[in-house]
């Protein structure tokens, strides 16, 4: 397969309220689209999932643009790809930046899709036509707001409802919630707000039956979160610091978790994020796919991967309408009953909404050999 040439869009999209965290809120959603065209006239389409600043990871959508449109694409096009997992091998030589990596992979992997007349999700090894879903709920003004978005949530069908926690709003937030909603399967995400010193304050979640606490110390942290579970009866998810099969690996052999959120974006890419599950599942870890605002195009891309054996617990994927008013594919990626079906179409299974891809497109450049 010879990629002829490469699309870069940088796109703005409003999401219809602020989703804020313990690091910030984020609005307007600022991000990059890569196509990749290749000689027989097909495209896929992959989607950048950094932040305009780096409170996620070090990436941001300024340093994705330099490395895809300096480095990476342009190292692609000299190369001959007989497989998408190739992209993994061929990129390896640019260290880390695991977002930009993903932009460009997860198109080719569309792409490739595409040329063998197969659904992306069928390609990558997936089992399922349909995944369950939960919710993410971002830190609200009231809590009569928070319960507003659990009950729109629950008469969705959500499996689940992840809600976000920082110091000072923490253990009595989950406290109402379990009072209202005793059998709720409920998790909680700290990203990364707490420290080794708030051990003995994290053990009184444990009272609560949580499904999991997603990242509660450093982002960049391993053994204090291993420490930090043996002390822990609920069971620790990690997120952030899952950056690669190496970091999963390191992981497993410290017992710091239970359970893996793993994204397409923070790992680099479907191959790096298949090895991953592999891993996990020799480990009996649980898996879950995590979302990262993504519009309609990395959404795709998120739903097949989590149709991979292991990825067991709900995902963290809504709708396109529950972000934005519309969304750059066509149908949208849609709940209902707390699951969502996976289109049989080629590729990611979407088409683009030609007339909302142009309209949010604010630049784009063409790379070609």
């Amino acid at each position: 397969m010879k990629i002829k040439k490469f699309i870069l869009r940088t796109m703005n999209m409003r999401m219809k309220s602020p989703f804020k965290t313990s690091f910030g809120s984020v609005q307007d959603k600022l991000f990059l689209i890569v196509e990749a065209y290749d000689d027989q006239g097909n495209c896929g389409y992959g989607e950048c999932d950094a932040f305009e600043a780096p409170w996620y990871t070090e990436e941001t959508v300024a340093t994705c643009h330099h490395m895809l449109q300096d480095f990476m694409l342009p190292t692609l096009l000299t190369e001959a790809i007989h497989h998408p997992s190739d992209v993994r091998e061929l990129l390896a030589v640019y260290r880390r930046n695991s977002m930009a990596k993903a932009a460009v992979e997860t198109a080719i992997w569309d792409l490739y899709a595409k040329r063998v007349g197969k659904p992306l999700y069928e390609v990558i090894g997936g089992v399922r036509q349909a995944i369950d879903v939960g919710v993410s709920i971002g830190l609200q003004p009231t809590t009569e707001m928070l319960y507003q978005k659990i009950d729109a949530a629950l008469g969705n069908g959500a499996k689940r409802v992840k809600v976000k926690i920082k110091p000072g709003n923490d253990l009595a937030l989950v406290a109402t919630i379990r009072e209202r909603y005793p059998d709720l399967p409920l998790m909680v995400d700290a990203n990364s707000a707490y420290t080794l010193k708030d051990m003995e304050h994290l053990k009184k979640f444990d009272p609560y039956n949580l499904l999991m606490m997603e990242q509660p110390l450093g982002a960049d942290d391993i053994l204090d979160h291993a420490m930090l579970q043996k002390q822990l009866n609920t069971p620790i998810c990690l997120d952030e610091s899952i950056c690669s099969l190496k970091d999963a690996q390191t992981a497993i052999a410290l017992n710091a978790c239970k359970i893996f959120n793993v994204k397409i974006a923070r790992v680099g890419g479907i191959e790096e994020a298949r090895l991953i599950h592999e891993e996990a599942s020799r480990a009996d870890l649980q898996l879950w796919g995590g979302g990262m605002l993504e519009a309609g195009i990395g959404r795709a891309h998120s739903v097949a991967l989590t149709t991979l054996q292991n990825f067991t617990l709900p995902a963290d994927t809504s709708g396109s309408s529950h972000y934005f008013d519309e969304d750059l594919i066509s149908p949208e990626v849609v709940v209902v009953n707390g699951e969502i079906h996976l289109p049989s179409q080629p590729g990611i299974g979407y088409s683009i909404n030609e007339e909302a891809y142009e309209k949010y497109t604010i630049k784009k450049i063409e790379i070609e050999v």
